[in-house]
């Protein structure tokens, strides 16, 4: 375990490594940042000077590597709009979009996992046919149309739930939470709900798919006759044999979750990193960008890390290499 854990962190510093010379030439290539932060009416000199202060007039090959010394010791510049360090802006609204995923993805192993096991246990019933039918229709339906009728139903017609922001918060750890609060879980649901809906339909359908292929094994029929409950051959044998892609897709599912909830944290006026990278992308915002690909970047390397530790734990006959 301890060599194969070394391999894997030498692999996630090489991908990082291409991550960062990918975002660098992007970020070079895509409008000159010195017009951000000199007046409109800014002299050749000013804007000469703010070339020179910014690291602009030196070749690109010296840029990269003035980037990548200043990214190991945590500094990626700062915003150009607030006029922050960008690592602290990410790291500031990275809480309101954890809250909102974890949430989800609760929502969603909570529901998908128990009605997959029920539909792959049972695919000749009307009930479990109603089941896949409506995973379908959670993969079709668009995010924005789900946000924009969760809003018109919970928020507006029925007012159970607020249309929009974050709500109450409350300091833990040096970090705001409004997950702790009453008044910000009312905030929570719908934008939790909206994200969690293609992926409950996606995990359904991957333990559905998983179930009906470990029914069909000998070692369960075995485990029956035995005098094993079905509930007991389902859940305790079936279901730890089919998780192996549903941990898979759940893994993927929280990094996309991560770093594309931008349509519905916009939707919901949510303060998250989405809503963060829309705003910088309107303004050009080039520091706060640079710092939300490389975390997005670190987010995805270090749960597929994670994702291949839990197949061991799953099923000890899985090794590592």
């Amino acid at each position: 375990m301890l060599g194969y854990t070394i391999k894997r962190l030498i692999q996630m510093v090489i991908v990082l490594w291409a991550v960062s010379v990918i975002v660098f030439l992007m970020m070079s290539f895509t409008g000159d940042p010195v017009f951000m932060v000199v007046p409109i009416d800014a002299t050749e000199a000013e804007i000469a000077q703010a070339r020179r202060i910014l690291g602009l007039d030196r070749s690109l090959l010296e840029q990269y590597f003035i980037f990548v010394g200043n990214m190991f010791q945590g500094d990626f510049g700062r915003s150009y709009v607030f006029r922050e360090p960008a690592l602290d802006l990410i790291l500031e609204r990275l809480p309101a979009t954890l809250e909102i995923v974890i949430v989800a993805m609760a929502m969603s192993a909570v529901v998908a996992i128990p009605l997959g096991v029920y539909a792959g246990a049972n695919p000749g019933r009307f009930s479990s046919r109603t089941i896949m039918s409506g995973s379908l229709l959670g993969i079709s339906l668009p995010s924005f149309w789900v946000g924009m009728m969760l809003i018109f139903l919970f928020a507006v017609k029925w007012r159970i739930f607020p249309s929009s922001g974050r709500g109450d918060t409350v300091e833990i750890l040096g970090t705001r939470w409004s997950i702790f609060t009453a008044d910000g879980w009312s905030h929570v649901i719908l934008p939790s709900l909206t994200l969690s809906l293609a992926t409950m339909a996606i995990l359904l359908r991957i333990t559905r798919a998983g179930m009906m292929e470990v029914t069909r094994q000998d070692y369960m029929k075995f485990a029956r006759a035995k005098g094993v409950s079905r509930r007991g051959v389902l859940y305790r044998h079936g279901l730890r044999n089919a998780l192996i892609p549903v941990v898979t897709i759940f893994g993927l599912q929280l990094g996309d979750l991560i770093a594309f909830a931008t349509i519905t944290e916009t939707i919901f006026a949510w303060p998250g990193l989405g809503k963060l990278l829309i705003d910088s992308i309107y303004r050009a915002d080039r520091p706060v960008i640079v710092v939300y690909l490389m975390l997005v970047a670190l987010i995805f390397v270090v749960i597929n890390f994670l994702v291949d530790i839990v197949y061991t734990l799953i099923d000890p006959r899985i090794t590592v290499k």
